[in-house]
């Protein structure tokens, strides 16, 4: 009969028998005088607000927002929302939210939505707004522990679009450890001008291009306007996107997911399938740590390496397995570059985009592949309740014959990973570089030095910047930024003028997942706390080799000290409020660039 009744009234009918026969006949109004759960039941956190006479006030809130007498026993289960028309990035996070909300409901969850934060980056890329944006994923991930500790919740659904959601929702479910799901919004899809797929990198080139005399201010006019179509996040491999496969391949979303385009029906099916599954994953006691092991990461690490991901995911990952304490360095990415080979020709350095990747096979097909080489840990438990391996189980050996963005093993883009560690006098607990697209590893060249990105903008629009430079921006740090500021307004500046080939880069800030070129970023230590970048003059010599994994300043260590005697940090930029609080707290960007 309960299998019946199962069938016909759904798994809250199941739930609700289940948990009469755990705490006895005479209804759910003499089941809350209890002040503890039994210990098979799946309200394990939030009993604390739920249970016992002292609790009545609590109940009368709950009430309020619509728990009714057989719902406090079940378990809460908190969506955070990232809703926002800020950017395209979140502006339909609201409807995955809803079938997320109402799935929980539906298999016997009591779902409490709740809001939380977005920066866009592309909005605020090249303005002081850009110096909030890693700020965010610290607020976001603060206020998302903040929400789901102060109301004693079971499990959650976040839900994020742009770059900084994810990794502050994650970092959020690492320090939490309730059972978790995050559903990621979608890619955008592609705009269209002449015959050619367009993303938001397009138009940030084009600024470059128009500033060259290379396209009419038409072509400028008619890029700007085409870009972005709709709503999703930036379409090549760029931040959000790496992140989201990484998570995937982390075992932290559903298969396929990471690489959805946001307006596609599938994307909200995939978001009520997260709500589901979170019940799933309270009764197994699933939870974060669980499947955010350090071979979960290094699944991460080589899905991000073989299909060209964006430098940020260096930083994120070194965050997130901070919080999940799970001990993680940067030679954990060079060593895993060494061995696993780029083969997704995507966009900023490649030809695809993403909802051309999906329609490839996605994340899955890669995983697959890579696992098939031995290169991918099966083993790791993922929020299905199954292996990677049983995941991918009746996933194809290789992709269709009839499309060209993901290569085979045997002819990579590359025969290793894009993403090279570098140290060396200028960067000596290490720097990151992206070296896919790049003709030549090795760039020797005059430095031009800037103390941030506006200087070095004007100076490129202005053909300051020459063949053979290496363009310094310093101050741009964690501490110094603040905020590691993303170049993705000069870097695009360079290749719009034509000087990709023959400019190399170094900051102590970031890049957008959309750059490409000789850039080398993440420099530490920073110039802020003293590091060696911010003794660099202009003129002096920079070596950036890609192949050894040096960054060499030319210059020798007594003049160096000579320098550093004459420096003095510069004051910083922000004395009250949040960035001024991140300052104090926030860390080396070698080490995830976190405040905790």
């Amino acid at each position: 009969m309960l299998k019946l009744l199962t069938r016909r009234f759904g798994v809250a009918y199941q739930t609700k028998v289940w948990l009469d026969n755990q705490l006895g006949t005479g209804s759910q109004l003499h089941s809350i005088m209890s002040t503890t759960p039994d210990q098979s039941a799946l309200n394990r956190n939030s009993y604390r607000i739920t249970q016992g006479d002292q609790r009545a006030p609590n109940r009368a809130m709950l009430r309020a927002v619509g728990f009714q007498d057989d719902d406090f026993t079940k378990p809460i289960i908190g969506v955070a929302n990232g809703q926002s028309d800020i950017t395209p990035c979140n502006a339909g996070l609201g409807e995955l939210a809803e079938r997320a909300h109402t799935a929980i409901r539906a298999a016997g969850g009591m779902p409490q939505m709740f809001g939380t934060i977005t920066i866009s980056d592309g909005i605020s890329m090249g303005t002081d707004g850009m110096r909030f944006s890693l700020i965010s994923r610290e607020v976001i991930a603060d206020s998302i522990e903040t929400v789901c500790r102060g109301q004693c919740m079971d499990g959650l659904v976040a839900i994020g679009g742009c770059d900084k959601n994810m990794p502050g929702a994650m970092i959020a479910m690492a320090r939490l450890n309730i059972p978790s799901v995050f559903v990621y919004g979608g890619t955008i899809k592609p705009g269209h001008y002449q015959g050619r797929d367009l993303t938001i990198v397009s138009a940030f080139e084009a600024v470059g291009e128009f500033g060259a005399g290379r396209i009419s201010r038409e072509d400028f006019l008619q890029i700007e306007r085409c870009a972005c179509p709709g709503k999703g996040s930036c379409g090549g491999m760029y931040t959000a996107n790496t992140m989201s496969s990484a998570f995937e391949a982390m075992g932290m979303s559903l298969p396929y997911s990471s690489t959805m385009a946001a307006e596609d029906a599938e994307k909200q099916d995939s978001a009520q399938e997260s709500g589901r599954l979170v019940l799933d994953l309270i009764r197994r006691d699933l939870k974060p740590r669980d499947i955010m092991t350090r071979k979960a990461f290094e699944n991460a690490i080589s899905v991000s390496m073989a299909i060209g991901g964006s430098t940020n995911c260096v930083l994120h990952l070194l965050a997130i397995a901070h919080a999940a304490e799970v001990d993680l360095a940067l030679e954990d990415f060079e060593r895993i570059r060494e061995r696993v080979p780029h083969i997704a020709d995507l966009k900023p350095s490649g030809r695809y985009v993403t909802t051309e990747f999906h329609q490839a096979g996605g994340t899955p097909q890669v995983m697959k592949m890579l696992l098939n080489a031995g290169l991918l840990h099966g083993d790791c438990i993922t929020i299905t309740g199954k292996t990677v391996a049983e995941n991918l189980a009746h996933i194809p050996n290789n992709p269709p014959d009839n499309q060209k963005v993901i290569l085979p093993l045997a002819r990579p883009k590359y025969v290793q990973g894009h993403l090279v560690v570098l140290r060396g006098n200028i960067a000596e607990e290490g720097a990151v570089a992206k070296v896919s697209g790049v003709k030549s590893l090795v760039h020797s060249g005059p430095a031009r030095v800037f103390d941030g990105e506006e200087q070095c903008m004007k100076a490129i629009m202005d053909d300051q910047v020459q063949a053979g430079d290496v363009v310094v921006i310093r101050y741009e740090g964690p501490k110094g930024g603040p905020g590691m500021r993303e170049m993705l307004s000069p870097t695009s500046a360079i290749i719009g003028k034509g000087l990709g080939d023959t400019v190399g880069l170094i900051t102590d800030g970031r890049f957008s997942g959309g750059t490409y070129g000789m850039v080398v970023g993440h420099v530490a230590p920073e110039a802020q706390v003293g590091g060696n970048i911010a003794l660099i003059k202009d003129g002096d010599l920079i070596t950036i080799d890609a192949v050894k994994g040096k960054l060499h300043l030319d210059v020798d260590d007594a003049t160096l000290e000579e320098r550093r005697a004459m420096w003095a940090p510069p004051a910083p930029k922000y004395t009250r409020g949040v960035a001024a609080k991140y300052v104090k707290e926030v860390g080396s960007s070698a080490r995830g660039a976190v405040t905790d």
